[in-house]
């Protein structure tokens, strides 16, 4: 037997000795909150290029509701019981033979997602392919920790790959308060831009301390910006959607820097649909600015994996700050 197949026979023995169960939010059929259940799922297979992630921590998206309710079953695929969530943050406790830069006991987290809807992080563990795994940040805790992946890296590519932001440009960011503007605000003030953000009232002081300058939705909107920014913005970073989301533009510079993580039809108009991607390369970035002090996550719920069903509740509500965390261990 060569050293590859002795390797991968190693590896095989090592997963028929390991528990086979484990605790899961899960759900057989779309629908609400209450289609979700707490109960007892095999534990993932660990293919050749994965690592066995024991969850410590993951967090709620606005994705995760909107996936369990149906409203994405046209474009992704899906095999039931699914179990929700996509960030992860954890402990290594098994690696497939193909797996050379981590170890069994390495902090990691992670935008675990697959090319389809199955295996998800609501879970006590998950078989996440290495391309979607980093190091976990050394100054965050694992709840911290998971409530960064999708939200972070949809910040930066929004504005870094997207939209190719610059020092000194001014940037309109709609929805400043949630999960994604909280980091879009943070991340373009490290990058040196002047931020202009929409909260509504309440959370106008909120969104000073990261940073932006605060303005409030509706028919005010534009002359709020000019105010702040007479000569005009130089890109604009809709997190919203909505009636505003045409609004902005007439204050552009140039209109075609728009970008967009909820309405597609952008592209049409010259813009960028963001759709987040997997990219340790993005989230290697976004440790180092996170280490460096430069931006933080923004955590105003936790609650524990057997009620997930409340925190998508609060999440639909559309009222949270920040992000909402899902405590596992």
């Amino acid at each position: 037997m060569g050293i590859a197949s002795s390797q991968l026979r190693s590896h095989q023995l090592k997963q028929q000795t390991r528990k086979r169960f484990m605790k899961a939010i899960y759900y057989e059929n779309y629908g609400g909150p209450e289609v979700l259940k707490y109960g007892d799922l095999p534990e993932p297979k660990v293919g050749p290029d994965s690592l066995l992630i024991e969850l410590a921590a993951s967090s709620v998206n606005p994705v995760d509701w909107k996936i369990s309710a149906g409203y994405l079953d046209q474009i992704l695929y899906s095999k039931f019981p699914i179990i929700p969530g996509w960030d992860a943050a954890g402990t290594v406790i098994a690696k497939g033979p193909a797996v050379r830069d981590f170890d069994e006991g390495d902090e990691v987290y992670g935008y675990i997602r697959l090319d389809f809807l199955h295996p998800g992080t609501f879970a006590e563990r998950i078989a996440a392919p290495v391309r979607t795994v980093a190091r976990k940040p050394k100054n965050l805790t694992f709840t911290e920790a998971g409530t960064v992946p999708l939200t972070g890296l949809t910040a930066y590519q929004g504005l870094v790959k997207a939209l190719e932001v610059h020092e000194g440009e001014t940037i309109f960011i709609s929805a400043g308060a949630g999960g994604v503007g909280t980091f879009a605000i943070q991340i373009a003030k490290a990058l040196g831009l002047k931020v202009i953000a929409s909260a509504s009232p309440q959370n106008h002081d909120f969104v000073r301390s990261l940073g932006a300058e605060a303005v409030s939705y509706g028919d005010a909107l534009i002359e709020a910006i000019r105010d702040i920014a007479p000569d005009g913005i130089d890109a604009f970073f809709d997190l919203s959607g909505g009636p505003d989301v045409q609004r902005p533009v007439e204050v552009l510079k140039d209109r075609s820097r728009v970008a967009s993580i909820t309405d597609a039809t952008v592209n049409q108009r010259g813009g960028r649909y963001v759709f987040v991607q997997p990219s340790v390369e993005d989230l290697n970035t976004i440790t180092a600015l996170i280490e460096g002090g430069k931006i933080k996550p923004i955590i105003t719920e936790t609650y524990p994996l057997e009620d997930a069903a409340k925190a998508f509740e609060s999440s639909m509500s559309g009222h949270a700050r920040g992000k909402i965390a899902i405590a596992i261990k």
